[in-house]
């Protein structure tokens, strides 16, 4: 058996000889990105990634993303009840990065990043134009995460119902939405680390009956 290194994260990842950058992130990767756009109250446009981002359930579909903080994104959803998902792939990944910017609440993301919008269906926040999926959703919960020893963290998870789904007609091939086709864009670990879903990185295998 291999012998692994070992520590408790509540000692730090730095009890690891050579260790200098917390592992956890760079382990559970890459994630997919929660490139959640929302309104305020007011009407202020919002647009921000998460990368703490899944899918919950498959019917009805149910999404969610967590926010460390309690951050536009979060305080928006409560106020309206709605937001969007936006896939970020390779060729908004300079966009999407640009709408990571700590900036005022009054301060509108799209226009921030250079893009444009385009109008949902069912809920009134708007979706990335050039985004060739996205889902509109109308939350059911945010949930305020805690430790194991019950202390409650500043950390929260909000999820929704997907009510309305885009897609971009290229990326349905026999009748199957083709992931690779739309080259989405995932997370890594790090500062600056992401990675690029292409053909080349799929294989096939079925689970057993």
């Amino acid at each position: 058996m291999t012998e692994h290194h070992f520590y408790e994260p509540r000692n730090g990842h730095r009890t690891v000889p050579g260790l200098a950058h917390d592992p956890l992130n760079a382990i559970v990767a890459p994630r997919p990105i929660g490139w959640i756009s929302t309104l305020s109250a007011e009407g202020v446009r919002n647009l921000a990634p998460y990368s703490f981002f899944s899918l919950y359930n498959y019917r009805p579909p149910i999404i969610g993303f967590t926010s460390t903080g309690w951050k536009d994104s979060v305080a928006n959803v409560t106020a309206t009840g709605e937001f969007v998902w936006n896939l970020a792939t390779r060729d908004l990944a300079e966009a999407m990065n640009a709408s990571a910017a700590t900036v005022a609440a009054d301060i509108d993301e799209f226009d921030l990043a250079g893009l444009a919008i385009a109008p949902s269906r069912i809920v009134a926040p708007p979706r990335v134009a050039a985004s060739p999926a996205a889902f509109e959703c109308r939350h059911t919960q945010t949930l305020r995460l805690a430790s194991a020893d019950g202390t409650t963290l500043d950390t929260w998870l909000v999820l929704g119902e997907v009510v309305g789904i885009h897609i971009a007609p290229h990326l349905i091939a026999d009748g199957a939405y083709r992931t690779a086709a739309a080259h989405p864009i995932l997370r890594g670990g790090g500062a600056a680390d992401y990675f690029e879903i292409g053909e080349a990185a799929r294989f096939a295998m079925r689970r057993p009956d």
